[in-house]
């Protein structure tokens, strides 16, 4: 009719930066973490017109970081807004991170105005084309819409992309007509199924198993494959091993996880069901001396590229990992079969994980003090709530944490993750505080860093005092990077000369008051020494609910993870 016409011709006027604000509304975007800066403060005012959340950051890498995570938690990319230049350049390692992680997230960055170009603007840096190196999509769109921009990054394998926005294209006022600016929200990834023939035999492979196991990764966990994983589990009764960010897609203390053995089975399991995750450096590729060199891998991924990296596949099953496992478990609903529970299989890993928890037991009751690593977490993980979000990072900080602090729930811990890197906690923490704002299911936050890990973004404290977001840092201290010194031992070091030259490359100043660093925010801050004191300053950081905390523990500088014990690595086959 000439009225709908004449509606469909209707203009109105948007600047730029509403356009992006209103385009990032209509992919479901949420949260949006930065700096401003010329040219980007109007994005950012108009996102939070837009009724997207927006978090000033203390460090664009920082701001990546939590935009990913959100991206993980949420199943929806985060966005990251930066400025240009240095600004930018700052972020890309928390591109670099998100794409290796294979988590979600819209890097958006300011660029020099479009008639500046190749003049020596301000700031001016080929942004595009750094970028392409470290996402799944970069571009400077000539439109501002993002649904193009958003596909790429949540379809097959996720990831970041990079949207360049000219400085000029911010501010400008343009006419548009009502219709173009009713975008809509890119619909979701299509799922796929695995061929029959290939899952039938994989199921024909899992029952000539003498020595199974369920490897559960990350992928896993991006899939939303909790609910039919743990049918298939617990259907099958077959054991299983999770990756770091696998954790809590079943609980930790389920009756078929064997993480507490988990070299024994690595080292022992004849077929390996590997779901959603990479044989790369985290599962020893694949390879002798950690696995057998006999073993039979049935790998389930999204990615076709991922099939036989490192080790050749006795089955490939292509497709959603949830979708997969679903199709797996109409398999052994079918045919009845179950693992058997008295098997030697299931003896050996009993055995193992019970004489590994003695072991950890006996360290973690040493009343020495200085505390050790096991004795700390021995009293954490007795304090921490079972639904608490568990950020990590650190050396033995997160490799002993992993095995000592349990998760229950899926999506429930984040640490270093594929690309092992340091400095994520505090922005990985603040994402997971800022859900947990927006949806208040009553759920903590807890980040356990390394002193050496705190001290890649450790100003990010100002950030969770700024927005009263309660996160409980819990900060191990040992004086150093992996190692550190007491502080004698430091006085002693200064009288031999400059410290520069005598002090070594892995030690920190002992006894740092980074307790001190929150207080001075407004945040609570507590130095710990003993087991009183921990327990006494966890249980109040848990029940306080308007401000942060960090309990800064101070522990044996010389502490170290329990002796591991590999046999078969003699000489002969090192």
């Amino acid at each position: 009719t000439s009225t709908q016409q004449c509606l469909w011709r209707a203009m109105d006027e948007a600047t730029g930066a509403q356009l992006i604000a209103e385009s990032l509304k209509a992919q479901k975007v949420e949260y949006m973490f930065g700096i401003v800066g010329v040219p980007v403060i109007e994005v950012a005012m108009a996102a939070q017109a837009a009724g997207i959340k927006y978090v000033g950051m203390r460090n664009e890498q920082a701001a990546c970081y939590a935009a990913s995570a959100v991206g993980y938690l949420t199943g929806r990319p985060g966005a990251c807004l930066v400025v240009s230049g240095p600004g930018l350049i700052h972020a890309l390692g928390g591109m670099a991170n998100a794409n290796m992680n294979c988590w979600p997230v819209v890097v958006i960055g300011g660029s020099s105005d479009r008639n500046q170009e190749t003049a020596g603007a301000f700031q001016e840096f080929p942004q595009v084309e750094a970028c392409r190196l470290y996402s799944k999509f970069s571009a400077r769109p000539s439109m501002i819409y993002l649904t193009d921009k958003i596909r790429p990054i949540m379809y097959g394998r996720p990831g970041a992309c990079y949207v360049d926005i000219a400085g000029d294209m911010v501010n400008t006022v343009r006419e548009v007509c009502f219709s173009c600016r009713v975008v809509s929200c890119c619909p979701p990834p299509p799922v796929s199924l695995a061929d029959h023939g290939a899952i039938t035999e994989a199921i024909s492979v899992l029952k000539a198993a003498k020595r199974p196991l369920v490897i559960i990764g990350k992928g896993a966990a991006c899939g939303r494959a909790e609910i039919a994983l743990r049918q298939f589990v617990e259907t099958s009764c077959l054991p299983f091993l999770p990756t770091p960010m696998g954790k809590g897609l079943l609980p930790d203390d389920h009756p078929n996880c064997v993480a507490a053995a988990r070299s024994r089975a690595l080292l022992q399991a004849d077929v390996v069901l590997l779901l959603g995750a990479r044989l790369n450096w985290i599962l020893h590729f694949g390879l002798p001396p950690r696995f057998d060199p006999d073993v039979k891998v049935i790998q389930v991924d999204l990615c076709a590229e991922e099939m036989g990296n490192n080790v050749r596949p006795a089955v490939a099953l292509l497709g959603d990992i949830n979708a997969i496992v679903t199709q797996l478990l109409t398999c052994v609903r079918k045919d009845g079969w179950k693992y058997p529970s008295d098997t030697e299989w299931w003896n050996t890993l009993k055995d193992k994980i019970a004489a590994n928890a003695k072991i950890s037991k006996a360290l973690a009751l040493q009343s020495t003090l200085p505390m050790n690593y096991y004795t700390v977490f021995h009293h954490v993980s007795q304090l921490l709530p079972h639904d608490c979000i568990i950020v990590s990072e650190g050396a033995n900080t997160m490799d002993i944490g992993r095995t000592m602090l349990n998760n229950y729930l899926p999506r429930h811990r984040l640490d270093a993750g594929t690309f092992g890197t340091m400095g994520v906690g505090l922005g990985f923490a603040i994402a997971a505080a800022a859900v947990e704002k927006s949806e208040n299911k009553g759920q903590r936050v807890v980040c356990v860093e390394g002193d050496s890990a705190f001290g890649f973004s450790g100003m990010e404290v100002e950030t969770m005092c700024r927005y009263n977001l309660p996160v409980v840092i819990i900060v191990v201290n040992n004086n150093g990077i992996y190692s550190g010194v007491d502080p004698e031992t430091w006085k002693e070091m200064a009288k031999m000369g400059d410290l520069t030259s005598v002090a070594p490359p892995v030690t920190l100043l002992p006894e740092a008051r980074y307790d001190e660093i929150m207080t001075a925010f407004g945040g609570r801050g507590f130095l710990v020494r003993t087991v009183e004191e921990l327990r006494s300053a966890l249980q109040l950081s848990l029940s306080d609910w308007e401000k942060p905390s960090l309990l800064n523990v101070l522990i044996d500088p010389s502490s170290d993870r329990k002796q591991q014990e590999f046999p078969w690595l003699t000489r002969s086959n090192l």
